[in-house]
């Protein structure tokens, strides 16, 4: 009987998929647990009530003042809502930097016209707001996903959100959800497009720089099993997104009162209002689907269909921390267009709005 032929590469093959399937196993479960059971049972209460709940900025529909108590309490509610999604991101963010194979991002991702049109399709099972997003982009960005391709993950998972759109559609009508679908197609696709266009030499990170190129760098060493490799990637991830992260929430929570003031239904009707909301709302933070009862707060209170509607697309998209965070994974400049973008999406769906519906 002929012995088995032994190869020396077959163990680290096997380890490798080990850790993929891993991967893959631990992504469907967190995904199921934290995004897909929760948005089913939501959306089957939603279908009887066509009502999602209160508003963020208190039941009058607005940040009453600026003060730290205002800012507490938002940040409060913020996390008490992100927190398990929050943490999946972490643990998906590690596992993309230390168990996914880089030549797979690099061939799938990399600098390539479809890698910004597969980038936003593999974002829309993960569901996840633009800050819970941010672990899984910066892995993709140490793995070699060109910048473009990685700014489309990231304003995928909040802006095309199924379950959102779902909702938004029963809450507020076919007709905003229609410009929710087609701008945030435009703002997903082009603005990832366009940053590719714009920069073509940012396909690294910035620290790719002084750390060498990501698909060839070890950030662990080459010994250390691939759950060790996993829960340090996960803990140095933690170390330096998790305190900025508190720190801008709150900050931005601050800002509130500025952004949404009382009195918002009065000077929103000003000519330059919409651009403003727009930019409020694209530098604002909020967790998944809360701009469907925002809005419909801000409306009460006097919010124009344009506005509206702008906030629909900018206020999941960016905000303040994510770009705080992100600021290690993309070159200020190219975080300036992806705010300046979204803004403008979002201005072009409010006119298109106020013009139409």
């Amino acid at each position: 009987m002929a012995s088995p032929v032994w190869s020396p590469g077959s163990s680290p093959r096997r380890a490798a998929a080990a850790a993929v399937v891993a991967a893959g196993l631990v992504a469907v479960a967190g995904l199921a647990y934290v995004k897909w059971l929760p948005y089913y049972h939501r959306l089957l209460a939603v279908s009887l009530t066509h009502a999602l709940g209160s508003s963020l900025f208190g039941p009058e529909g607005y940040f009453t003042a600026v003060n730290l108590g205002v800012a507490w309490s938002y940040a409060v509610e913020y996390f008490r809502s992100v927190w398990q999604a929050a943490l999946l991101g972490l643990v998906l963010g590690g596992a993309v930097e230390a168990v996914l194979p880089a030549t797979w991002i690099q061939r799938l991702l990399g600098a390539r016209p479809r890698a910004v049109a597969l980038a936003g399709l593999f974002a829309l099972p993960g569901m996840m707001c633009s800050c819970c997003a941010t672990p899984v982009v910066a892995g993709l960005r140490r793995q070699s996903a060109s910048a473009g391709a990685a700014v489309a993950f990231w304003l995928a998972n909040p802006v095309l959100n199924p379950a959102t759109l779902a909702v938004l559609v029963m809450v507020l009508g076919w007709p905003f959800g229609l410009v929710r679908l087609i701008f945030g197609v435009l703002m997903v696709f082009g603005i990832g497009l366009l940053v590719d266009r714009l920069f073509p030499e940012e396909r690294h990170p910035p620290q790719a720089a002084t750390t060498g190129h990501p698909a060839t760098r070890t950030p662990h060493p080459a010994s250390a099993s691939w759950p060790v490799r996993w829960l340090r990637s996960t803990l140095r991830l933690a170390a330096w997104i998790v305190p900025e992260y508190l720190v801008m929430v709150f900050l931005t929570g601050l800002l509130g009162g500025v952004f949404f003031p009382a009195g918002i239904g009065q000077w929103a009707h000003a000519p330059l209002a919409l651009p403003l909301i727009a930019l409020a709302g694209t530098l604002f933070v909020i967790p998944t689907m809360a701009e469907i009862p925002i809005v419909q707060g801000l409306m009460a209170v006097g919010l124009p269909t344009g506005p509206a509607a702008a906030l629909l697309l900018t206020l999941p998209a960016v905000s303040l921390p994510g770009l705080v965070i992100l600021g290690r994974s993309f070159r200020a400049r190219t975080l300036g267009v992806v705010t300046l973008a979204v803004t403008l999406v979002g201005v072009a769906g409010g006119l298109v709005a106020a013009a139409l519906l």
